[in-house]
């Protein structure tokens, strides 16, 4: 196999994500101090920084066009999905509530973004429009529920669970 660092840095480095065009990698990182998202080219080169706040922006995800990106922050006091412009701007708050929410995943026509919720003792996957309306539970169960992602045409959704005493993959069709 042929490996090769093409972000060195001395940080933390999380969500490696490429554009759906290939073109570009996305990730969270701490190299400036705070957790923020960066993009760079397939190479490496062109490194932008694409937030800047005082709370931790990591977790990112694209959308299926490649022009908006859907995140985690704690910008708003508590960790809550977000959605910015794929260059940085225009950042806007999609959830609200007392859990915390992380982990978007963008379906794959670009209308839904499932996520991880979390209220006390407990993770669930919801589901929301991109525009942040329609907040819906789609799986709701006392064990840990965890990392949603859509089948390619949108039908299913994969997730992990710990319902059975073990952290396995679950499959759920969607109506």
């Amino acid at each position: 196999t042929d490996q090769k660092t093409i972000i060195p840095h001395k940080a933390f480095e999380e969500s490696p994500r490429w554009s759906p065009d290939g073109s570009r990698i996305l990730w969270g990182s701490t190299r400036d101090g705070n957790p923020e998202l960066y993009s760079c080219k397939a190479d490496g080169s062109d490194v932008k920084r694409l937030t800047s706040d005082v709370a931790f922006d990591l977790h990112p995800a694209w959308s299926p066009d490649g022009k908006k990106i859907a995140f985690t922050s704690g910008r708003s006091g508590r960790q809550k999905i977000y959605v910015t412009n794929a260059d940085g701007s225009d950042v806007k708050k999609l959830t609200d509530g007392d859990g915390l929410d992380a982990w978007p995943a963008w379906s794959p026509d670009g209308k839904r973004i499932a996520f991880v919720t979390h209220q006390p003792g407990n993770y669930d996957i919801h589901v929301i429009k991109a525009d942040g309306t329609g907040r819906t539970p789609l799986v709701t169960h006392p064990a840990q529920d965890t990392s949603p992602t859509w089948s390619p045409d949108g039908k299913r959704l994969g997730f992990i669970s710990t319902r059975d005493g073990g952290s396995d993959v679950y499959l759920l069709t969607l109506k």
